[in-house]
């Protein structure tokens, strides 16, 4: 069986959605510094395939966004709707807002194919965690900013949450949809709550 048919039928719908809002977070990083739209556009474009590519490299399917040129068309549009909006609408924690709901989606959507590829569970999950990660650490990086895996709020937690969530449901048995909005959600959540009260674990405490 093809793995496409093996994706709930939900599935690209994730994937738009993840796509969107880290293109949007891309694209908003390269605004907040008073770049230019084509900065604005690859930032967008950078950030919002990264993940995808690192995934789909690792589990043996080809690059999803050069095969279809409605990504790049979703990643451009966005590009110009920040360009063309004032920055007021952007202000504050806009980008970790956009940042959050793609972490969720593309976290879950990343599962959802490695599982559709044959990947085993626990390797299915990572690349869940890859596909929401990624692209927002390629974004920080060429942003000149410290990595978001350097900062000590919750962030691969919740992508971790959501794509383990996702497997797990479906190891039990659950509807892909209601696995996938379930997960989605509390991936989500987590990341919210992380951002509104600065949740963090513990770190490592045996430096002297």
């Amino acid at each position: 069986m093809p793995p496409e048919v093996l994706l709930p039928v939900f599935a690209p719908w994730f994937d738009i959605a993840g796509l969107a809002v880290f293109a949007a977070s891309g694209a908003l990083a390269a605004a907040q510094r008073g770049q230019t739209f084509v900065t604005l556009a690859f930032f967008a474009l950078i950030t919002g395939v990264g993940g995808g590519t690192v995934r789909d490299l690792l589990i043996g399917a080809p690059v999803f966004w050069v095969h279809d040129a409605r990504v790049a068309a979703v990643c451009l549009g966005v590009a110009v709707l920040v360009w063309l909006t004032p920055e007021r609408w952007w202000r504050g924690a806009a980008l970790d807002w956009f940042d959050a709901i793609g972490l969720a989606a593309y976290a879950v959507y990343g599962a959802a194919k490695a599982i559709g590829y044959g990947v085993p569970p626990l390797p299915a999950a990572l690349m869940g965690v890859v596909t929401g990660c990624v692209g927002g650490i390629i974004r920080d990086v060429l942003a000149g900013e410290p990595s978001i895996l350097m900062r000590p709020e919750l962030y691969v937690t919740a992508a971790a949450l959501a794509s383990g969530m996702f497997v797990g449901l479906r190891e039990c048995g659950a509807d892909p949809r209601t696995a996938a909005i379930v997960a989605a959600l509390m991936g989500f959540g987590l990341r919210a709550a992380a951002i509104r009260w600065h949740l963090a674990l513990p770190a490592y405490r045996g430096r002297r």
